[in-house]
């Protein structure tokens, strides 16, 4: 019963897609309306992640989580979109709604940072939804200090602001 981390194969982005979809609606379902969250399906889902691994794929770095047998989580970092050369970002951590709470983001995020040190970046970023109680807090008490840049970005129909974080490597 417990979790493994490995790097992602091209076989595992179908459902990471599915997982992240999954992921997304639990997330934000609490301040998103249905409609902006009912796209992309999880087969979109998954060939969008197809798709962004051939061009990103050198660069990035895809880490899922397992637990018996089963992909319950994945992390998704690269440089930073600031192109910052000292600057990693996370662009993602998602879990299958069941996962929350057992340890297993805390684990991706740890080894993104650990992979994000090992590239010689001395500063981590991400952005998370503003809405995002649960994962602001997440962040928060893994080091994380909002920087008071915000961003919109679009969910479907919706467009959601985004606040920046940063923390030392």
């Amino acid at each position: 019963m417990t979790i493994t981390l490995r790097a992602a194969t091209e076989a595992d982005l179908m459902a990471v897609g599915a997982l992240h979809q999954r992921s997304r609606v639990a997330a934000y379902s609490s301040f998103l309306p249905a409609e902006a969250l009912a796209r992309p399906a999880p087969e979109e889902m998954g060939r969008y992640w197809v798709e962004r691994l051939i061009w990103e794929g050198a660069e990035h770095r895809m880490t899922v989580a397992v637990r018996d047998d089963r992909l319950v989580g994945f992390s998704y970092l690269g440089p930073d979109d600031a192109d910052d050369p000292d600057t990693g970002l996370l662009n993602a951590i998602h879990l299958e709604p069941a996962e929350r709470g057992r340890g297993t983001g805390r684990a991706l995020m740890v080894d993104a940072l650990a992979a994000m040190r090992a590239r010689g970046w001395s500063r981590a970023a991400l952005w998370v939804l503003r809405e995002n109680g649960p994962a602001r807090r997440f962040y928060e008490g893994g080091g994380w200090t909002a920087t008071g840049l915000v961003r919109d970005e679009h969910i479907g129909s919706a467009l959601v602001p985004q606040l920046r974080y940063t923390r030392l490597l």
